[in-house]
């Protein structure tokens, strides 16, 4: 390409690109938490620092930091051991599971993954690494792992019959602690023979003691470093509003109590606000400060966020923490009396007018709002017959109907509570359409309601829909969706039959995402009838198959996956939509288009269902469909297939009713 033809180029792209987000779909991004630092393992100039049970690394000679993870290069998450070895030149990465990974001081990884696959009753869990020679020595509950770092493999492995949890190297003799003392044997031996190895009192302790150098003579400068990310790796909850997502750790049902570290954290444009907790505040005055279920943030005021769970409701303002409600200046009660341990309350949301309801759980009085005034009053919503058990996922849809969900397998329940008039509405019976009456074995997991105002129930059964006709009839019938088999019968099934529905979420071509416990996650199309994705661990890069919660940033399609393993998100299709397109809010990225790239080239900002029609500058039909939700995605190549030449490319669009949009300019470099 000429010199003028590019600087022509790129004087359109400044007239029309946009400066938004221009991550590219289809790919995955990890949230991890480096705050604590457990290991510090030193290789030359570099350092590995194993934090928050992550990993990244410290490059002393330019002060750079290298945060890794599943989305950039490792193949598993919650490590818990490292450990480098000099003549292997990698570092031993050891995870919960005990699956395996070497990686270099440049951050790639070798999955080493016999023991994670191994088909064994013991227990893999692998208790410390013992670097010697060019080999690691795994000491775990069943024996020892003799690893060769080297080769990548594993050389032997040692059954010993009870858990090992330390080994050392002195001279020709290998020791391996156990609860029960030390077992040696000959180097020069069959290890792999257990009669070969014995019990002894004659060794040298400092050959089983762990090495804490580098971790001693490091800490103070890992302490000063920040490689960025969250303080905790806990999101049982998270709610996107005012382009922030606002994030608490969860952890508390009525029959759990997981004790996570109470946290509310904030994410805002790439960046953590963490709200005061017990290591920065008062927060609680000596309650137990854990198990955070729940946060929302004003209608009028981002920076005004309140929080709740099992010992009330807690008020911040700009990250800083302001007051604490319970039994004693609010109308919140305690399931015992003056215990505000237990001032239960695990839904809560605003509705437009700034006013803040409250599920109050266990108790017989139910529901509780605060005004913008700070004045609490008991709204006399009465539940009983366990219906109060585990009151969550509080939400006012379209028409103002305040809705929620008992989350409990003695009584699983969808509430709907109307504030004009206080009426109230118990669905605790689910019949579905073929006249069955469902058995929830576990709870009522969530609540949502889709573009067309109709409520879907997440239940660990699977999900149910409700139709909008259907909530004022005494007998309403929730419809489980049939979806064909398409094999040439006319079977059908039911969508997620018993699977374990535990959060949703609607996007902007109105999919349905499912999160599940222990299945993933699911996208469904909008007429419900087509399994898009079903991402698991095993074919995508998602943290963890147990997710607790699910948020989506509209604005750029961007879905958040909150596991019990960390957070995670998926760049996906499709986005928010426009009412109106016009030169303002419609744009395309990446712009330019350069030569390296090869990805998708994603136009956003359309109005819902609008047809696009990429054309030359000479005006032949380059490329053409309809958009998903408020964006159209483009491969960059014509009708046949072809990449195209190098050009400025018009992206025309018109509304799904005919009525002309607006027109968009991609350039594109050879």
């Amino acid at each position: 390409m000429n010199r003028r033809l590019c600087i022509s180029l790129l004087f359109i792209v400044l007239l029309f690109n946009s400066p938004n987000a221009d991550a590219q779909i289809g790919t995955w991004r990890a949230y991890m938490s480096y705050h604590e630092p457990q290991q510090i393992a030193a290789a030359g100039n570099k350092l590995f620092v194993r934090a928050s049970n992550d990993l990244y690394i410290y490059n002393k000679a330019d002060q750079s930091i290298l945060t890794l993870d599943r989305t950039n290069g490792l193949n598993d998450t919650f490590i818990t051991k490292i450990a480098w070895s000099k003549i292997g030149k990698r570092l031993v990465v050891v995870y919960q599971n005990s699956n395996i990974d070497l990686v270099d001081t440049e951050g790639m990884a070798i999955n080493v993954a016999d023991l994670y696959n191994k088909n064994m009753t013991d227990d893999k869990t692998v208790n410390a690494i013992t670097i010697f020679d060019r080999y690691a020595f795994l000491a775990t509950n069943f024996g020892v792992v003799k690893l060769n770092v080297s080769a990548a493999e594993v050389s032997e492995t040692y059954h010993l019959g009870t858990a090992v949890t330390k080994v050392g190297v002195s001279g020709n003799i290998i020791y391996a602690r156990t609860n029960n003392g030390v077992m040696k044997a000959s180097m020069q031996d069959n290890l792999i023979d257990p009669n070969n190895w014995q019990f002894t009192s004659q060794y040298d302790p400092e050959c089983l003691k762990e090495d804490l150098t580098d971790y001693q003579d490091n800490i103070d400068l890992v302490k000063t470093l920040n490689p960025g990310g969250p303080k905790y790796n806990y999101f049982g909850s998270m709610r996107f509003k005012h382009n922030r997502l606002y994030t608490t750790g969860g952890g508390y049902g009525v029959v759990y109590d997981l004790l996570r570290p109470g946290c509310v954290q904030i994410l805002k444009e790439g960046e953590w606000q963490v709200c005061d907790d017990k290591e920065t505040s008062e927060i609680g005055k000596g309650l137990e400060y854990v198990d955070i279920n729940v946060a929302d943030a004003a209608p009028d005021d981002p920076n005004h966020v309140f929080a709740a769970g099992r010992t009330g409701v807690y008020e911040f303002n700009n990250g800083k923490f302001v007051k604490h409600y319970t039994y004693d200046n609010s109308s919140l009660l305690s399931v015992f009396n003056t215990d505000k341990n237990y001032n239960i309350v695990q839904g809560l949301c605003f509705d437009n007018q700034g006013t803040l309801w409250c599920l109050n759980g266990m108790v017989n009085e139910a529901l509780h709002q605060m005004n913008s005034e700070g004045q609490w009053k008991a709204l006399g919503l009465t539940l009983t017959d366990r219906t109060n058990e585990n009151l969550e996922c509080a939400m006012f849809d379209s028409h103002g109907l305040f809705w929620f969900v008992n989350n409990d397998w003695r009584k699983p329940a969808l509430h709907c509570y109307q504030p004009d008039t206080g009426g109230k509405k118990t669905f605790s019976s689910f019949t579905n359409q073929d006249g069955s009456t469902l058995i929830i074995s576990k709870g009522v997991r969530c609540v949502i309601t889709d573009r067309d105002e109709n409520l879907w129930v997440g239940t660990s059964q699977g999900p149910l829909l409700l139709y909008r006709s259907e909530i004022t009839n005494d007998n309403a019938v929730f419809t489980q969706v049939k979806v064909p088999r398409n094999d040439g019968t006319n079977y059908a099934d039911y969508l997620l039959n018993n699977v374990d529905i535990t959060c949703m979420a609607i996007d902007g071509a109105g999919r349905k995402w499912f999160g599940t416990n222990d299945n993933g996650v699911y996208l469904i199309s909008e007429d419900n009838m087509t399994q898009i994705h079903h991402f698991l661990t095993s074919n995508s890069m998602l943290l963890s198959n147990t997710v607790e919660s699910i948020a989506i940033d509209g604005r750029t399609g961007e879905v958040f996956i909150g596991t019990d393993k960390g957070l995670c998100s998926y760049m996906s299709d499709a986005t928010d939509t426009n009412e109106e397109m016009d030169k303002d809010n419609v744009w395309a990225y990446p712009n330019p288009v350069t030569p390296e790239y090869h990805g998708l080239i994603t136009i956003t900002g359309l109005s819902f269902d609008a047809d696009v029609k990429i054309v030359s500058a000479n005006g032949a039909l380059i490329n053409q469909g309809r958009s998903t939700g408020g964006t159209y995605v483009w491969n960059g190549c014509d009708l046949k297939g072809n990449r195209v030449a190098a050009g400025v490319y018009m992206v025309m669009t018109a509304k799904s009713d005919g009525k002309k949009g607006t027109v968009c300019k991609v350039a594109i470099i050879r």
